[in-house]
């Protein structure tokens, strides 16, 4: 079995908690074998959109919020930056609910002193920011491919298969969709030109992501609905995606991550 890794901060965001998209015992598992001396919760961790329209809390929910609280109480700085799917939250800046700080925007020194800024993102997405029906019409789409998705893998497994994503193969391969992920992370970097740091680490689109080629460094953590990735800062300053991928967590093994030092390169993406 594996030690425990620790680190000086680690990124999460999208857990979507309250939806049956969130993949809980996965993270719950990756939470057993990382810990950080600071961890930033950064959006759309608990799924206020989806609770609205019918309660879903399973033990296994209720257990990453315990294991959260456990860590804050241990030590650890916990800060949660309130997405567009958490945002009831918003209205609690500078409050700290069990050790955890709400804050709309932090500021995250690394240890080889360079700043970044931590934001969710979804303020620079024009779709939620300025057509909201349209945002929650899609929101609802991206529930009924994860339930197709869902049963998709299920087949996939019983034949032994890995687990294949259609929304990020989907992506990947459409143009605007491309189009789409390029510009936002353009954005999002001149926003951190805007703060005068030197990066940004933000979620939002589901799309995890370590880019320098934008002369500001641009940092996505990805979600734990289909690609199960969080990003860790090592006591370096050097960053990293981590993938939980689960294959091996479902047969009992938790020695299952694949490490991604260096996503600068667009195709690594």
């Amino acid at each position: 079995m594996p030690g425990i890794r620790r680190f000086h901060a680690l990124f999460l965001s999208d857990i979507h908690l309250g939806t049956k998209g969130c993949q809980a015992e996965r993270l719950l598992d990756f939470l057993r074998w990382h810990e950080a001396d600071e961890i930033y919760l950064v959006g759309d961790i608990v799924d206020g959109w989806q609770l609205k329209s019918g309660w879903y809390w399973p033990q296994s929910h209720n257990d990453v919020v315990q294991k959260l609280l456990r860590q804050a109480r241990k030590g650890t700085r916990i800060v949660y930056v309130p997405g567009n799917h958490d945002e009831f939250l918003r209205g609690y800046y500078g409050n700290h609910f069990g050790g955890v700080e709400v804050s709309e925007t932090a500021i995250h020194e690394a240890c080889d002193g360079k700043r970044y800024l931590v934001i969710h993102g979804d303020h620079f997405d024009l779709i939620v920011k300025h057509a909201r029906w349209l945002a929650y019409l899609g929101d609802h789409a991206y529930e009924n491919a994860l339930r197709l998705n869902r049963m998709f893998n299920a087949a996939r497994r019983m034949l032994g298969f890995p687990y294949w994503s259609l929304s990020q193969w989907l992506k990947l391969k459409v143009k605007n969709a491309v189009s789409y992920i390029g510009e936002y992370e353009r954005t999002l970097v001149a926003e951190a030109e805007r703060h005068s740091v030197d990066g940004v680490i933000c979620g939002h689109i589901h799309h995890a992501a370590i880019r320098d080629d934008f002369g500001t460094r641009y940092i996505n953590c990805g979600d734990w609905v289909e690609s199960c990735t969080a990003v860790v800062e090592h006591f370096d300053g050097r960053f990293e995606v981590v993938t939980w991928t689960g294959e091996h967590f479902l047969n009992g093994d938790s020695e299952c991550f694949d490490a991604e030092p260096s996503m600068a390169d667009p195709k690594a993406a």
